[in-house]
């Protein structure tokens, strides 16, 4: 390989720079508009402090006095948060025309109504401790729940994200949402309204769309799809309900899809795994696929005839 020769990275740049000058949407430079990834999750993971203040520490824990570690965290917190919500207002168009001074001041006032909101959502997040707890035999302790299970983290990242999404912040609760996918397998949009002691077992694969509604005491296993029936529409479906109303005592099991704005699932339903439900169910409903049969052969083989490849049982 020989050595890369400067007339060539400049032809090279030459042909990215024009590249950047045809004025689409993939060639905005507008960077100082843009959060920073970053900074939100280690905003999440200081909130995660705040919520469960006996499971996470910071690595280096100095101790004053528990009101003294609250005053200096929330202060780092609040600071982080409105100087990220003051770069992503300008995303809103009565922002627009605001100078730097009006946006800090919105920040504040946005960033402040989501602190007074904590107790509230740490109300939330303790029904959904105690809903993991009853749900699974297999759990030895709260202490587990908090500090293993990825449904609890994903339903706290979104509780989190949506009251931010109430508050009609742009991008950052999606980049919250998004980070909670990345870690746990869960893709909750934050505009899901979702009710107490709601419990998300195993976690891998759920998808919950953006304008679901989800009562009290549900239950999801993993690979559930609440979504949106159609979405060949496009943008001209924005802000309309896609997505399905799931109403209290709900348990719905692996790989079921519930799909479509109009689908509401009655109170005290039970849907098996791999249903495909695009209408509503009556309340006390048991929805169930019939099991195809399963043929199971026995292959008798000789002790000397075994290797790696071999199978026993053809299905």
């Amino acid at each position: 390989m020989g050595n890369i020769e400067q007339n060539d990275i400049n032809h090279i740049i030459d042909n990215i720079m024009d590249d950047y000058s045809q004025g689409r949407d993939i060639d905005s430079m507008e960077v100082f508009h843009q959060p920073d990834m970053d900074v939100i999750i280690d905003i999440l993971h200081k909130l995660l402090r705040v919520f469960y203040p006996g499971f996470y520490r910071e690595k280096v824990y100095k101790y004053y006095n528990e009101r003294n570690n609250l005053a200096v965290l929330i202060e780092d917190i609040m600071y982080h948060l409105q100087q990220q919500i003051a770069i992503v207002l300008h995303n809103r168009d009565e922002y627009l025309d605001c100078d730097e001074e009006c946006t800090e001041r919105e920040a504040y006032l946005i960033t402040k109504k989501f602190f007074n909101e904590i107790p509230k959502i740490r109300a939330y997040l303790d029904t959904d401790m105690q809903a993991a707890f009853d749900g699974d035999p297999a759990a030895n302790g709260k202490d587990e729940i908090v500090l293993c299970y990825p449904g609890l983290l994903a339903t706290t990242i979104n509780r989190i994200a949506h009251e931010l999404f109430v508050l009609d912040v742009p991008l950052i609760p999606r980049m919250m949402s998004e980070y909670a996918h990345s870690r746990t397998g869960v893709d909750i949009h934050p505009g899901a309204v979702i009710g107490k002691y709601f419990f998300i077992d195993h976690a891998t694969g759920i998808v919950i769309g953006s304008t679901t509604k989800i009562g009290d005491h549900v239950k999801v296993y993993q690979g559930v799809t609440l979504g949106a029936l159609s979405t060949r529409k496009g943008q001209l479906l924005h802000g309309v309900k896609r997505h399905p109303t799931i109403e209290d005592n709900v348990t719905i099991y692996a790989g079921a899809s519930v799909l479509g704005g109009d689908t509401v699932i009655g109170h005290d339903t039970v849907i098996g795994s791999n249903a495909f439900i695009t209408s509503s169910v009556a309340p006390n409903s048991r929805i169930s696929i019939e099991n195809k049969s399963i043929h199971v052969e026995n292959q008798k083989v000789k002790k000397e005839d075994l290797d790696d490849s071999t199978w026993f049982y053809i299905i």
